[in-house]
């Protein structure tokens, strides 16, 4: 039998209490499971079309900026998406942005011509401690794979670019939640790969000192890791307020124990599927009602709620893994047994 995740909070999650909840989103993860390549990459797609000719709108919020992702210089002027969101490791990034301009020209065959230049969007967590990053193994092709399988039924835990992924000292990696609230979906999906053991925080339970015990943790371990939050949500809302939900996906990750640490990587995006943006001027801009300010207020409880959730998914999901000079990660679920089916 599964083991049961603590539910966070009471708002209803959607049918799949999934990212892909929100109607239009798909998921696709590359796995590399080979001796010491223990990595991948996923791919959150915002809508089945051309995303270099109809623009989704989108905002970032960088809590820590501990990071090396592609493409937030753009988001943040302009307010869109043009390609998919792609997620992978460190050293890989560039390999990703690369894949992400091929498949827009394969697409648009003039841009960089007499199309405008593509503003590709690679976020990345460094997952060197299993996997051996220096191999520099992700290429187009594993990039390509995950675009393929994007679907609706998302994996969670040490899959793509999750797999070598560590969260409080053992396995973290990918997971994801939905929240419905205020007539409207808001879907969460996280790369974790942050936090130190004695911090978890379960639920509003306080673990981590039992769990640093368990794994004879060094008490003063310093905070390494970093954390990517994907928000998607099908409200109307334009970029400045897309930012300010993003900026709450920092409630839900604090609740886990997180302080955004020295070394920690920590940030947000979030994505409305509400409208479309045309690349071309010739065609018309939407006209979409937005959502008053004063009803924001749900949607950031479902913010947080689906992040939090997002976490444990991740946690609860993860599977061992075993890479490169005897290191490896064990499960959440091996090391603490009773939290298999909480009360």
């Amino acid at each position: 039998m599964e083991p049961l995740t603590p539910v966070i909070g009471t708002l209803p999650a959607g049918a799949r209490n999934r990212i892909t909840d929100v109607a239009g989103v798909t998921v696709g993860h590359c796995t590399l499971d080979e001796g010491d390549v223990q990595t991948g990459v996923t791919v959150v797609r915002p809508h089945a079309g051309n995303v270099y000719l109809q623009k989704v709108p989108a905002a970032c919020a960088v809590i820590n900026g501990f990071g090396k992702s592609v493409g937030l210089v753009q988001v943040e002027e302009l307010g869109v998406l043009e390609t998919p969101i792609a997620l992978t490791n460190t050293f890989a990034v560039g390999a990703v942005a690369q894949a992400q301009i091929h498949e827009a020209i394969a697409a648009n065959p003039e841009i960089g011509r007499s199309l405008p230049t593509v503003n590709p969007l690679v976020f990345e967590c460094n997952d060197g401690y299993l996997n051996d990053i220096q191999a520099m193994a992700v290429d187009r092709g594993h990039y390509e794979a995950a675009c393929a399988a994007a679907g609706a039924d998302v994996q969670a835990g040490s899959v793509g670019a999750g797999r070598g992924m560590s969260s409080f000292g053992v396995k973290g990696g990918i997971g994801t939640a939905s929240r419905l609230a205020g007539g409207y979906c808001v879907g969460a999906l996280v790369l974790a790969n942050f936090g130190t053991p004695e911090s978890l925080v379960i639920a509003g339970r306080h673990v981590g000192d039992e769990l640093a015990a368990r794994l004879a943790a060094p008490a003063t371990e310093p905070e390494k890791g970093s954390i990517i939050i994907i928000l998607a949500t099908d409200a109307p809302l334009d970029a400045r307020q897309l930012r300010r939900l993003a900026l709450r996906a920092g409630a839900g990750l604090a609740r886990t124990g997180s302080v955004y640490g020295h070394g920690s990587g920590d940030i947000a995006l979030a994505f409305s599927t509400a409208y479309t943006v045309p690349h071309h001027a010739a065609e018309p801009m939407p006209f979409m009602p937005l959502l008053h300010e004063s009803r924001l207020d749900p949607l950031f409880r479902a913010a947080a709620d689906s992040v939090e959730q997002a976490i444990l998914h991740a946690l609860w999901q993860a599977v061992p893994v075993r890479s490169r000079d005897g290191h490896r990660r064990q499960a959440l679920l091996d090391v603490m047994s009773e939290l298999r089916n909480p009360t």
